[in-house]
């Protein structure tokens, strides 16, 4: 696929699956040597180095208070490592990952770096090694309570033009595109408060009249349940040309 037949976002798509599912379809994880980049709190990390497929997982982390929980979590897989680094620096030797892994991390690059993270990407790849980027699509409920006080429309962009800038550079080839919805459910305003808004990677500094107007927006989603989102993402699946 071409760089000019890139999509951002493919408003037909309704099915809702883990992505799990995604991720363990598209990637040849046995035996892999693995780095994620903004692996956050590890959850995908741990999903992806739990299988016992991959040979290696190095996650990256630029947020120094996520990084030290990491690093002192007694709950880790075998063969996991951190590394306090960020996508445009990565700690790694030339042709040494057989995949690169951003999930929802790309678009918290700073927009100055972007271009050099995808660079980044290509170097530490060996031949034939794949990226797998995956990026919340700027639509949906939850979207627009996020947007009343982080608004991710510009970065969300930047981070797409990003990619389609290495695929129509060849710096890295697109081998798919794939889009699909994911859940994003809270079981009230305080878990809300607590995922999103107590985040340690970036600051909200709500005002007290906003905060009241997010809870507000957010508690028109509650029902029996709690609120319950669905959330659009798409992977871009890019390859080191060999």
């Amino acid at each position: 696929m071409s760089a000019e037949n890139m999509q951002i976002h493919d408003p037909h798509v309704t099915d809702i699956v883990d992505e799990a599912e995604i991720w363990s379809s598209l990637l040849p994880l046995d035996g892999a040597r693995v780095i994620e980049l903004g692996c956050g709190a590890a959850a995908h990390t741990c999903a992806i180095a739990g299988t016992g497929r991959p040979a290696s997982v190095l996650a990256c982390e630029v947020d120094d208070i996520q990084h030290e929980k990491n690093c002192v979590a007694t709950d880790m897989p075998a063969g996991v490592a951190f590394a306090r680094a960020g996508a445009e620096a990565i700690p790694a030797e030339d042709d040494s990952a057989d995949i690169v892994m951003m999930f929802k991390s790309l678009h918290h690059v700073p927009m100055e770096s972007m271009d050099a993270a995808m660079a980044e990407i290509r170097r530490v790849l060996r031949p034939g090694g794949v990226a797998y980027i995956s990026e919340p699509v700027y639509a949906g409920d939850f979207n627009e309570v996020l947007r009343l006080f982080h608004d991710e429309g510009e970065v969300r962009r930047a981070a797409f033009e990003a990619v389609r800038r290495a695929v129509a550079e060849e710096t890295l080839e697109l081998a798919e595109q794939r889009f699909f919805n994911t859940r994003n459910d809270f079981e009230d305003f305080a878990d809300f408060e607590n995922k999103v808004l107590g985040v340690t990677h970036t600051e909200h500094n709500l005002s007290p009249e906003l905060h009241q107007t997010v809870r507000e927006t957010f508690e028109q989603y509650m029902g029996p349940e709690g609120a319950r989102f669905e959330m659009p993402i798409r992977v871009d699946l890019l390859r080191h040309p060999a």
